[in-house]
C-alpha cells in the first residue's frame, strides 16, 4: 500500500503566464537601445544652455534652445502618428532615431545661435517620432501578460540613462562644449544600426485572412481607459517631467542657500533611484493584480508626498519625500504604459492614439515650469506643490471608475 504523504510541502504557487514568459529579443534591442538615448540626453542636456550662452545671448536665448526641443515635439505629434500607420513602427523609430543623431553631430559644428536653436527643434521632430513608434512597438511585440513588466524594464534603462549620462557628460565637457553632441550622435548611431540588425519588422496582424484598419482617436475615446490615460499623462508630464524638473533646483536653494545645486542636484537624483529601483521590482505588479489598483494606489501615494514636497523643512526631509515620490512614480508609469498597450492591442496601429498620448503629458511638461514659476513667485512653494498634487487627484479620479480592460491580444 503506498503510503500518503500529508504532510508534504507544496512547491510555491507561480503564476504560469507571468513567471515563465521571456521577454522577446527584439524588445531586449530597444530596452538597450533607451538607455543609450537616455545617456545621450543627459550627455547634452547638462552643457546644452552654456553653449547657446557662448554664442553672445542671453539666458532667456538659452532656454529658448531648450524649449525648442519640447515645442517641436508637440508640433510634431499631431503627424508621428499617421507616420507610424503608414510606414510602421520599426521604419518610423530608425527614422526618428537618425535624425535627432543627424541634428546633434550638426549641432556639434554649428557656427551661429539661429542654427543651434533649429537644430534643436529638428531634433524635438526626430524625439517625437522615435517616442511614438516606441510605444507602438512595445505594444505590439509585448506579449499580453508580461506588458506591465516589459514597460518597467524599459522606462527602467531611460532612468539609468538619464542618472548617468550628467556623470559622463561632465567628464566629456572638458573636451569642449561641442564634444558631447558629437559623442551623442556616434552612440545613436551604433544604436541605429544595432536596431536596423535586431529589430524585425513588425506585420499589422497574425490573421493572414484579414489586415484590421488602424485605430483612430475617436475609436481610443470611446473607451473609458483611454480617456483616464489621457489626463494621468498630463498630470506625469506636469509633475514629474515638468514641475520636479523645473521647481525643485528653487526649492532646494530656499533650504539649504548656497548648496541649494547640490542638495537639489542630489534631490533629483534619489528620485530617479527610487523610479528605478520601483520600476525594477515592481513593474510586473500590474500583470498580476490589474492596471486600475495599481494606478488608484500609486497616484494617491504620490499626490500626498508631492503635497508634502513644498513644506519640507529642510534637505534631509527634501530627500526622503523625493525617494518615496520616486518609488510610487515607479510603481504607477509601467501601469499606464501598459494600459495603453491594452487599449490598442498587439494587432493594429495605434499611430495616432499613443501620439496624442504622448502630446499631452509633453503639454503637461511645458506648462509647468512657466506656471508653478509665476506661482511660486507669488505664493511660495506650498501653493505650486499643491496645484502638482491637485492634478494627480485629478487623475485619480479619472480611474477611479472600473476603466481598466482586459489586456487585448
Amino acid at each position: 500500500m503506498p503510503r500518503s504523504l500529508p504532510f508534504r510541502r507544496r512547491p510555491p504557487a507561480e503564476d504560469p503566464q507571468t513567471d515563465r514568459t521571456p521577454v522577446p529579443q527584439d524588445l531586449k534591442v530597444m530596452i538597450v537601445a533607451a538607455f543609450v538615448i537616455a545617456v545621450g540626453y543627459g550627455l547634452v542636456a547638462p552643457v546644452l544652455p552654456q553653449f547657446a550662452a557662448s554664442f553672445g545671448v542671453g539666458a532667456a536665448a538659452s532656454g529658448a534652445v531648450i524649449s525648442a526641443f519640447a515645442l517641436m515635439r508637440v508640433a510634431g505629434a499631431p503627424a508621428a502618428g499617421p507616420l507610424v500607420t503608414r510606414l510602421g513602427e520599426r521604419a518610423v523609430y530608425l527614422w526618428g532615431l537618425g535624425i535627432v543623431a543627424g541634428s546633434s553631430l550638426a549641432t556639434a559644428f554649428a557656427p551661429s545661435y539661429p542654427l543651434l536653436l533649429v537644430l534643436r527643434g529638428i531634433g524635438g521632430v526626430g524625439s517625437v517620432m522615435f517616442t511614438v513608434s516606441a510605444m507602438g512597438l512595445i505594444a505590439r511585440l509585448s506579449p499580453p501578460d508580461i506588458r506591465g513588466r516589459v514597460s518597467g524594464y524599459y522606462a527602467t534603462a531611460f532612468l539609468t540613462g538619464n542618472i548617468m549620462g550628467p556623470v559622463i557628460g561632465a567628464a566629456a565637457a572638458t573636451l569642449g562644449l561641442r564634444a558631447p553632441f558629437a559623442i551623442y550622435a556616434a552612440a545613436l548611431a551604433v544604436a541605429i544600426a544595432v536596431a536596423a540588425w535586431k529589430l524585425r519588422p513588425t506585420s499589422p496582424t497574425t490573421d493572414t485572412g484579414s489586415i484590421p484598419l488602424p485605430m483612430h482617436i475617436r475609436e481610443a475615446w470611446a473607451r473609458p481607459t483611454y480617456r483616464a490615460l489621457l489626463v494621468s499623462s498630463f498630470a506625469n508630464g506636469w509633475t514629474n517631467l515638468g514641475a520636479r524638473v523645473a521647481i525643485i533646483p528653487l526649492l532646494g536653494a530656499a533650504v539649504a542657500g548656497s548648496y541649494g545645486a547640490s542638495v537639489a542636484g542630489i534631490a533629483l537624483a534619489v528620485l530617479a533611484a527610487g523610479a528605478a529601483i520601483s520600476q525594477i521590482f515592481l513593474a510586473g505588479t500590474s500583470d498580476r493584480i490589474g492596471r486600475r489598483p495599481v494606478m488608484l494606489t500609486g497616484l494617491l501615494a504620490a499626490a500626498g508626498l508631492t503635497a508634502l514636497t513644498g513644506v519640507v523643512p529642510g534637505p534631509w526631509a527634501l530627500w526622503g519625500v523625493c525617494l518615496l515620490t520616486g518609488i510610487c512614480t515607479g510603481f504607477y508609469a509601467p501601469a499606464q504604459q501598459a494600459a495603453l498597450a491594452d487599449v490598442v492591442g498587439t494587432r493594429r496601429s495605434g499611430g495616432a492614439v499613443m501620439a496624442l498620448f504622448q502630446a499631452s503629458s509633453d503639454v503637461g511638461q511645458i506648462l509647468a515650469p512657466v506656471l508653478l514659476g509665476a506661482v511660486v513667485d507669488a505664493a511660495g512653494f506650498g501653493p505650486a506643490f499643491l496645484i502638482s498634487a491637485a492634478l494627480l487627484v485629478l487623475a485619480l479620479l479619472a480611474w477611479l471608475p472600473r476603466t481598466a480592460e482586459p489586456a487585448r491580444p
